[in-house]
């Protein structure tokens, strides 16, 4: 796993040997070639931060400001040692992303939300996808043309919600891309 391009392009990140399911390098070149010059002066929110990969690549290609939210310590380890490695810097957030979501100042909006959620359900038998989606904070965290992109498991099924527009969709393997956008007023 290593940066793929910017000012720390080709460095290698640390991952904890166990709890993260960092993004595969082709997926997250994907994802910023998608993304484009977007990502040049962004506000990005890496949710379940992990290893810190998505936030990092971000910085590295030029995005403002990162905030990492992770609960697990060994993954905080990673991300400040990854921030460390490539020279940039990132606010991190200890706390559990729904607990997070649910006290964000709402005067603080993001022009990129990353969100790469365990694969698994959460312990009240729910997929993070849907929790992620149906969640009444998360779109208010994104500003009007911010965009909000989620990696979920290919087979698992994406609800319709009316907080979200679907503005592009690509498989890569074992993971999903999903780009989102607020929906519009009524």
């Amino acid at each position: 796993m290593r940066v793929i391009a910017g000012t720390s392009g080709g460095l290698r990140l640390f991952a904890p040997k166990s709890g993260v399911r960092p993004t595969m390098d082709r997926v997250k070149a994907a994802i910023f070639s998608s993304l484009g010059d977007r990502v040049v002066g962004a506000r990005v929110l890496d949710l379940f931060a992990g290893t810190g990969a998505l936030g990092i690549e971000a910085l590295s290609r030029g995005a403002a400001s990162a905030t990492f939210v992770e609960r697990d310590s060994q993954a905080i380890t990673a991300i400040e040692r990854n921030l460390a490695a490539t020279s940039l810097s990132g606010k991190i957030r200890k706390q559990d992303v729904f607990d997070y979501l649910e006290h964000a100042p709402l005067t603080e909006t993001y022009d990129l939300i990353l969100a790469d959620p365990p694969y698994e359900r959460s312990s009240s038998g729910e997929s993070f996808t849907d929790l992620l989606l149906y969640h009444h904070r998360l779109p208010s965290c994104l500003t009007t043309k911010g965009i909000f992109v989620l990696e979920k498991r290919p087979g698992e099924r994406l609800a319709s919600t009316e907080l979200w527009e679907v503005v592009r969709r690509k498989t890569y393997g074992a993971t999903e891309t999903i780009f989102l956008q607020r929906k519009s007023g009524p």
